[in-house]
């Protein structure tokens, strides 16, 4: 096997990884806390893109639209989820899980649907700023720029949460509404607001993973299904709520995906799902500890 093309494929694959990771994180946050497992989290992701794309066009071409789009696409996508969270989700809490898959499902299809009426069928593309145009050599492997932008943000990203989660007040009673939320209420802290925040964060790093993808892909209709669907298996075998987790497995999927497109190009989409079956065949938990 060519080394130079195995390094190029590798670091396809942790780039790609690094998308998983900041949607599945989302994810996977809003499961550990809340317990809910938020079917359109994918929409979410999909929705980022879209917005990401409208603000890039009407500011135009400039070197800075990108920039723009990735400050606003994400909260855009986290103030829709606030306001899904806050006059319905906050309904269902105690509802058993069931109830919460089947609601979120068709919070899934509605905004699919109200994507659809906004933006139509059509595919749609972002240009990277100039910065982020063209290749580097990176130990004689030419890397496009935009790569090693996503490998520097997923890093940034997880930082980030690790600061929130453990060096903020809020961060540390997120972390300990997730263990046990009545302790957290019969401590006169209020879980609603705890829960509503920890679901803006989830939303608001779905729309960011969504905003961050739109230079790499087309943007079209259908785009989260995909998403959502490698989203929850990341997170099944990174372990339930876990973080961490979410980002171990998104390593393993995203390289596993991309290697296989080097092995066996034809069959290269089995190689990530037959990852996650012996992981969960050795290890029914998930690799890291559930929060669940």
């Amino acid at each position: 096997m060519d080394l130079t093309a195995l390094t190029s494929q590798l670091l396809v694959g942790l780039s790609r990884a690094m998308i998983l990771f900041i949607v599945s994180a989302g994810l996977s946050f809003v499961l550990g806390v809340l317990r809910v497992p938020n079917v359109f989290h994918g929409s979410l992701y999909m929705l980022g893109a879209f917005v990401a794309w409208t603000v890039a066009t009407r500011l135009g071409e400039g070197p800075g639209s990108l920039w723009v789009a990735l400050l606003l696409a994400p909260l855009v996508v986290a103030a829709v989820g606030l306001v899904i969270e806050r006059t319905l989700l906050a309904r269902l809490y105690q509802r058993e899980h069931l109830m919460l898959i089947l609601f979120t499902f068709g919070v899934m299809l509605v905004l699919n649907d109200l994507v659809k009426l906004a933006w139509g069928p059509d595919y749609r593309s972002v240009v990277p700023p100039p910065a982020l145009q063209g290749a580097v050599v990176v130990a004689g492997v030419a890397v496009p720029r935009y790569n090693l932008f996503l490998l520097a943000v997923g890093p940034a990203v997880a930082a980030a949460l690790w600061v929130f989660t453990h060096r903020t007040r809020v961060g540390k009673i997120a972390r300990a509404a997730a263990v046990d939320r009545e302790m957290v209420a019969v401590l006169g802290i209020d879980v609603s607001r705890v829960f509503a925040l920890a679901f803006l964060v989830g939303c608001y790093l779905a729309g960011l993973g969504g905003a961050l993808v739109a230079p790499t892909t087309s943007i079209t209709l259908g785009m989260d299904h995909t998403i959502i669907i490698e989203a929850f298996l990341i997170v099944t075998i990174g372990g339930l709520g876990n973080i961490w987790g979410a980002l171990v497995g998104s390593l393993l999927f995203g390289i596993t995906q991309s290697v296989g497109l080097l092995v066996w190009p034809q069959f290269a989409i089995v190689f990530p799902y037959l990852a996650v079956v012996l992981v969960l065949l050795v290890r029914p938990t998930g690799l890291l500890r559930s929060v669940w």
